[in-house]
């Protein structure tokens, strides 16, 4: 057998599971929270329940199926969602890549991909400007409060919810720093209104940034892009920078699938 060939049985092992997998993610009225019995499931797929049985408790040792310990029902398992997770954030950087060099040579200012993880802003990836000095920001993670982009990746939250983040207490005496209640919230109405906003950089020496959210197919946003910004431009300048963050934002929503208008 050449290195290129597959047993054919293996082949079809696979396409076996990856059929019992596809109903565990269930389709429309199929859908289910709860997850599916191996009767139904066998029975859904015209395979010997024993078949289907042995299949499903391999696949939930390798943790890509779970079962119910008390309604003995299947649903998708925790490294399936991990494996998801995982390549929803890479994609997410690697369409993200050009978006944010076009934007720091536009403006010589350091851009910043950031996503919410908790309570804390991460940033995932960087273009810096021509400048010398840079600060490191990849893999940094932040209190949300703290950090520019958290004004767009809390921009759908309702008011509630913002409130009791903005009064829990910050770790290291940091609640003094954070901009007051009310500006938050119009900071975050103005996300939801013009698609970007420009705040002070709690976290920075820097006298501001603009952020703008990136929304995937659902809708949803999944997270921000970050300019910072070394000197204050007038505002008529400030307002046009704040358009092309938020278009650029717009772009990379698209390219994830968010519908067009």
């Amino acid at each position: 057998m050449s290195m290129t060939e597959r047993p054919a049985v293996s082949s079809a092992g696979l396409r076996r599971d990856l059929e019992i997998l596809d109903v565990l993610a269930g389709h429309g009225a199929e859908r289910d929270a709860e997850g599916f019995g191996v009767s139904w499931i066998a029975q859904r797929l015209g395979r010997e329940k024993s078949q289907v049985s042995r299949a499903l408790r391999a696949l939930e040792a390798e943790g890509m199926v779970e079962r119910d310990p008390l309604t003995r029902r299947y649903r998708l398992g925790w490294r399936l969602f991990a494996l998801a997770a995982r390549t929803q954030q890479a994609r997410l950087a690697q369409v993200a890549a050009p978006c944010l060099r076009r934007l720091a040579s536009a403006f010589d200012e350091d851009t910043h991909l950031c996503v919410l993880r908790g309570e804390q802003v991460l940033t995932l990836l960087s273009a810096p400007s021509s400048r010398a000095y840079h600060r490191v920001w990849e893999g940094v993670a932040v209190p949300v409060l703290m950090a520019g982009a958290g004004r767009a990746l809390l921009a759908d939250w309702h008011q509630d919810h913002v409130r009791e983040l903005l009064h829990a207490s910050l770790p290291g005496g940091l609640d003094s720093a954070i901009a007051d209640e009310e500006q938050w919230l119009a900071d975050l109405a103005h996300v939801r209104e013009f698609g970007y906003v420009v705040s002070a950089v709690e976290l920075d020496d820097l006298p501001g940034g603009i952020t703008a959210p990136v929304r995937d197919h659902r809708r949803l946003i999944v997270a921000a892009i970050s300019m910072s910004l070394t000197r204050v431009p007038p505002e008529s300048r400030l307002e046009e920078m704040g358009k092309v963050v938020a278009e650029s934002a717009q772009e990379l929503s698209a390219a994830l699938g968010y519908p067009q208008p």
